[in-house]
């Protein structure tokens, strides 16, 4: 995929440098990030229960659904070996398979529905809008922010005939390490048992292949829609922050930023994107609805982000 770039001058992230937090209601992060300390009380409110009467990632509530689910990572934790991985990297790699513009991809995820997923049973762009216009409401001003929520799971296309159709287990559900131990802060555990890699005595340890604190940039992950998405993008200079890259490599990858594991092999500027990831994860996870967006009536904005931000998008897959 070619993504042609214009240079946009966020609305935010370049303006905030040198922000006394003791002057202001702020938290300023590295790198000239500004974060509000909480959003205001007609902000985003949390819901305690999903669409399915069920609390929210739970994967012991007994449903039909629920039965699909393990099922799936049954599949996912059998085959994402370190192989597997490398060989679909080199392949998707190429960025080849397709032309098409950002929107015209939001719009292909209307044939997808997230198997992994136990929260929501609908096509996938009403996901990208519901999570986009949360975030868009509570940060009016980090449009890169909106357009990381629009694009974090276009990667889902791989799901569909013209970029491979690949298996569910090849392409969404939580992310995790692969050529290092699994850790048991992984959904569904004890299907790794399975998994080729687990008589690989390079992969047993800890740190695996891996050095201490070598980055998650230098870390293999299993293979699926975040990573192909973070390939597009970087392999074609998007001018996104780094916390805006980190967010739609890692947002899947909840045994981190939501479990607290394999924080050994991260590095200080993983740490520093690892808290604008706990931002989004709250939009990306709690947004999810049967009230749907007028995707009509959103979509002059974000038409308009995406000229700004990036022109086209091209050789999908």
């Amino acid at each position: 995929m070619t993504i042609f770039i214009e240079q946009p001058i966020f609305d935010s992230q370049f303006d905030v440098k040198n922000v006394d937090s003791n002057e202001t209601n702020e938290l300023v992060l590295d790198g000239g990030f500004s974060m509000p300390k909480e959003v205001s009380q007609n902000g985003f409110a949390t819901p305690e229960v999903n669409s399915f009467g069920h609390s929210f990632r739970d994967y012991n509530a007994e449903s039909e659904r629920q039965k699909g689910v393990e099922e799936f990572y049954r599949l996912q934790h059998i085959n994402q070996t370190y192989d597997f991985v490398k060989k679909m990297r080199e392949h998707y790699g190429k960025l080849d398979k397709a032309e098409m513009g950002i929107w015209e991809c939001c719009e292909l995820l209307n044939e997808v529905v997230d198997e992994s997923d136990p929260d929501l049973d609908e096509p996938q762009i009403q996901h990208l809008l519901q999570s986009a216009e949360a975030i868009r409401k509570d940060y009016p001003n980090e449009d890169w922010l909106h357009l990381t929520a629009l694009i974090h799971d276009l990667g889902k296309i791989l799901l569909l005939p013209q970029f491979g159709e690949l298996p569910q287990w090849a392409v969404v559900g939580d992310t995790f390490p692969v050529g290092c131990a699994f850790d048991e802060a992984n959904i569904h555990h004890k299907y790794f048992k399975e998994n080729p890699d687990i008589k690989n005595p390079a992969y047993g340890t800890k740190d695996g292949i891996y050095i201490k604190e070598c980055g998650l940039n230098n870390v293999m992950m299993s293979w699926g829609h975040d990573d192909y998405m973070y390939l597009v993008a970087k392999e074609n200079g998007t001018t996104l922050p780094s916390a805006g890259l980190f967010i739609i490599r890692y947002h899947s990858f909840y045994p981190l930023h939501r479990e607290g594991a394999y924080t050994h092999l991260m590095n200080d500027e993983d740490r520093e994107n690892l808290k604008w990831l706990h931002v989004f994860n709250k939009y990306d996870l709690y947004s999810k609805s049967k009230v749907l967006v007028d995707v009509e009536k959103v979509k002059p904005y974000y038409q308009s982000l995406i000229e700004k931000v990036i022109t086209n998008l091209s050789n999908l897959c």
